[in-house]
């Protein structure tokens, strides 16, 4: 019965998670968040660090260790106080270069280098397996605690069933919320906030359970303190060598932890949260860390002997008869391990889809770049399948290695894997000299060393290198023995790796960045991000290519969707003068797009990308080297020069565009003229001509009434030019009377349609509609909004020259105002009528293919203004496209 509540309560806490998340999410994408942005919230999600290992694992640390266990809060405090300039750096640089994970920051330091990208990638993946693996492990063992239902913290009769339905669970958790969709920056608002949610239960949980310890059982503080100094445990001597050193590993885990990095900097909604975190972080961890020596003590002291004391946080509660408190101080377990497993998944899964999925599908299927899969799609499958991986392995490395007795011992093996990235990560910071190949080298050399020291021996003797490696050394060399590494046999195991495998990952990045030259883009990368605070990112890294902005714009569409591509590429074009067009591929346009898709698919695969479509136009060597001897003051001068050229070159662009635009409205204003006689010409001859006949008499009556006919018909044609030309003038003034009231979006477009059935009714014109959608009341002038339907319409009746033509209108709502795409299937607008087709006195076509005086467009202009709202042409979209944007309410006639 305590077993089937135990698993009641975490579904029910599992749920609160989900709603949590759910919330947040919805607020995110409303724009809402409000508190959910603030510092409080940031230092909360750092608690990450804190995983089932300082929940758990702590306790035995300190039963098997005495006060080394201080060593997993004492190095991120020193972080965090001491050089959190460096978390600054890094949050400054993954802000500024929308960095995606530490394997994107690796890669874009070293030139945009997806295979660095891949080396990172597999060593963080390995590297934490077997931490996923302990997350695992310690949630089986927490429920066989109350399985056995015996304080000795034994594995539960079906732990294997027990571990996979966690990793089932929570690959479910974290793809539901983890993968939703593709942000710019892969923020994810609502697992942060569930985060923080867990930081709070389990400091809570941990914190009552020390407190139960203190006063319930010892008796207070002074007890408290008898009986530590009164415990026999040698292991509480320092050993300042060890010490030193784990110190130093924790320093750097908190740094290049796949999870750390992920809400340290990729989440990070302000720069200046870590002002904060600075002294609220190490308070943090000084309450998780408060009870752990009490706890340890009197678990010793009053269970019995043999009891885990990786589980005395649960097994004590119970042994006394605290039931509450042991549910309690389960889900704090929980909680610890499950954000871990949650934020672990998420950044792993990020980074194999950015630098391993996608870069080979886009080798496998280079015409994916610019046009075919939408691969948004592949993305986000791609990082599903990966959560679902990582955990297979977290399973596997749990069932292979068949758990351990110490937690402690497997969370110090992955923290030693992930800090072999510290040397190339450090070093691209603050070492302009830092080169790919170096980063190559030593990243190599400090995992060779990892795995053959620590992680390998993990396993056991026997299971993955021989006894005889253990005992005589690879290949029977005696100096290359896991534990005694060139003869250094007297170093604690843990030590010995540490030590071997940084010095020489160290030593081969050093050596191997003296002896290689950077590339262009990795001299410029290496400039930006160790200048960062400066500002200084040197010249252009694209040259202007020959790539076709339709064929930029289509990728951008894929990766980022519809509505952000084509607002990034409006914004472009607006900037360089040229609304209404699509923009020139310049390079800065290029290196803005290139920042922009590297928040979706990384550094590396952006560059990548473009590249294809762009013909790979970067500086030359040459040209780097000329501009780096260059000295300071000249640097600043070119770029000054530079800047200013471009602003002549952009003021020319625009003065010939619009030269060209004034001659074409000149001839269009001639035709307009021209037309316009014509067509005032035209009715008022023939009233005169058929009034003259009538005042002559003598005509029999059905003449009489054709004649009369004719003349009134005239009458309004002439009346319905002057009443457009009146119309226009009034909308321009601002003086028109508008008739608001509540109306029907989807009334408005069947009344357009059924209108316009009269322009060439003799043609088969499919209707695409999405009725649900169109169902919105606005509150407009619904004659004037459907009369700019009714021109849509009947222009793309008239002009669309598909052999099948199809019409499609799309509605979307989002934040008060409404969006409503008109688009054919015909060969649209060309680029040099884009511009003008908005202009009264522009024409679609000549005047002996369809008649008209050029008057509908712009009259829908205006009465969008007035109406608060907008039409523009899409471009890009295969056929004409037209835009009409309007508020959801206009409360009065806009100005």
């Amino acid at each position: 019965m305590q077993f089937n509540l135990l698993v009641a309560a975490c579904l029910a806490y599992v749920i609160i998670l989900f709603v949590v998340a759910f919330m947040v999410e919805r607020r995110a994408q409303h724009g809402r968040l409000g508190w959910l942005r603030s510092p409080l919230v940031y230092t909360l999600s750092l608690s990450i660090y804190c995983t089932a290992w300082t929940f758990y694992g702590a306790v035995g640390y300190a039963a098997r260790s005495g006060l080394e266990y201080l060593t997993i809060y004492f190095g991120p405090t020193l972080v965090f106080i001491g050089w959190w300039w460096i978390l600054r750096k890094l949050v400054r640089i993954g802000r500024q270069y929308r960095v995606t994970s530490i394997a994107d920051l690796i890669s874009s330091r070293y030139g945009k280098s997806n295979t660095l990208g891949v080396i990172v990638t597999l060593i963080a993946v390995i590297a934490t397996t077997p931490y996923i693996a302990l997350q695992l492990q310690s949630v089986v063992l927490a429920f066989g605690v109350f399985a056995t239902g015996t304080p000795d913290g034994v594995t539960p009769p079906d732990a294997a069933s027990t571990a996979i339905w966690v990793a089932a669970g929570l690959a479910v958790f974290t793809v539901l919320f983890g993968t939703r969709n593709l942000d710019a920056r892969e923020q994810h608002h609502g697992i942060v906030t569930a985060i923080a949610v867990e930081a709070v239960v389990k400091l809570v949980a941990l914190v009552a359970v020390g407190a139960f310890v203190v006063w319930g059982i010892a008796g207070g503080v002074g007890q408290v303190l008898a009986r530590i100094d009164a415990a026999q445990l040698s292991a509480w001597q320092v050993q300042p060598g060890r010490w030193a050193g784990l110190i130093a590993l924790s320093a750097m885990a908190v740094i290049t932890l796949p999870r750390m990095f992920q809400v340290m900097v990729v989440e990070n909604d302000d720069e200046g949260h870590l002002a904060r975190a600075s002294w609220a972080f190490p308070a943090y961890l000084m309450l998780m860390s408060l009870f752990i020596v009490p706890i340890a003590v009197i678990g010793l002291e009053r269970l019995p002997p043999g009891s885990n004391p990786d589980m005395f946080v649960l097994t004590l509660p119970l042994a006394e008869g605290q039931g509450g408190l042991a549910m309690l101080a389960f889900l704090g377990g929980f909680s610890s391990a499950t954000s871990m497993v949650i934020v672990e998944s998420i950044a792993l899964a990020t980074m194999i889809s950015n630098h391993i999925v996608i870069p080979l599908w886009l080798r496998l299927r280079p015409a994916a770049a610019g046009q075919g899969e939408d691969l948004r799609g592949v993305v986000l499958m791609a990082r599903r399948l990966a959560i679902g991986g990582v955990l297979a392995l977290g399973y596997g490395y749990y069932q292979v290695s068949g758990g351990s007795a110490a937690l402690a011992s497997i969370g110090l093996i992955a923290f030693l894997g992930v800090a072999q990235v510290l040397p190339a990560m450090i070093g691209g910071l603050f070492w302009r000299g830092a080169t790919r190949l170096g980063a190559i080298l030593g990243l190599g050399t400090g995992f060779a060393i990892w795995a053959f020291t620590s992680f390998l021996p993990s396993f056991g003797p026997g299971a993955v290198l021989s006894r005889a490696v253990f005992a005589e050394g690879l290949f029977g060399l005696h100096w290359l023995r896991p534990y005694g590494l060139f003869g250094t046999q007297a170093m604690d195991p843990m030590m010995h790796a540490l030590f071997w495998s940084l010095v020489l990952n160290a030593l081969a990045f050093c050596l191997g960045s003296l002896l290689s030259f950077p590339g262009p883009v990795e001299r410029l990368q290496g400039a930006a991000f160790v200048k960062v605070f400066d500002g200084a990112v040197g010249p252009q890294r694209w040259a202007r290519g020959q790539a076709e902005p339709e064929a930029l714009l289509t990728m951008a569409q894929r990766i980022l969707g519809e509505e952000v591509a084509l607002a990034l590429f409006q914004s472009a074009a607006r900037e360089q003068g040229k609304e209404g067009y699509l923009p020139d591929p310049t390079p800065a346009f290029l290196d803005a797009l290139e920042a922009r898709l590297s928040g979706s698919v990384g550094a590396a695969t952006a560059h990548a990308m473009i590249s294809q479509l762009v013909g790979r136009a970067t500086v030359t060597v040459e040209e780097l080297m000329a501009v780096a001897s260059e000295s300071a003051h000249i640097m600043e001068h070119s770029a000054q020069l530079e800047a200013r050229e471009a602003e002549l070159t952009r003021t020319a662009g625009a003065l010939r565009e619009a030269n060209e635009k004034l001659t074409q409205l000149s001839v269009q204003k001639d035709a307009f003229l021209s037309q316009i006689s014509h067509e005032l010409r035209t009715p008022m001859t023939s009233i005169r001509a058929f009034s003259e006949i009538l005042t002559e008499g003598d005509l029999p009556p059905d003449q009489v009434a054709k004649y009369g006919r004719i003349i009134h018909d005239e009458a309004k044609r002439l009346t319905r030019l002057l009443d457009d030309l009146l119309d226009l003038s009034v909308l321009e003034t601002g003086t028109v009377q508008l008739n608001l009231g509540l109306a029907s979006l989807q009334q408005m477009l069947d009344t357009a349609l059924t209108a316009a059935q009269q322009t060439r009714p003799e043609r088969t014109f499919i209707v695409q509609r999405d009725l649900p959608s169109e169902a919105i009341y606005l509150r407009t002038d619904a004659d004037r909004l459907t009369q700019v339907f009714i021109n849509l319409v009947s222009n793309a009746r008239k002009y669309c020259d598909a052999a099948r033509p199809e019409l499609r209108i799309g509605v979307r709502q989002r934040a008060g105002r409404v969006m409503v795409d008109v688009v054919d299937n015909g060969t649209g607008i060309p680029k040099g009528s884009q511009a003008l087709i908005f202009e009264k006195f522009a024409r679609l076509t000549d005047a002996n293919r369809a008649g008209g005086a050029g008057l509908g467009l712009a009259i829908c202009r205006e009465i969008m203004a007035n109406l608060g709202g907008s039409i523009v042409y899409l471009p890009g979209q295969g056929g004409a496209a037209f835009r009409v944007t309007l508020p959801l309410r206009l409360e009065k006639a806009a100005a």
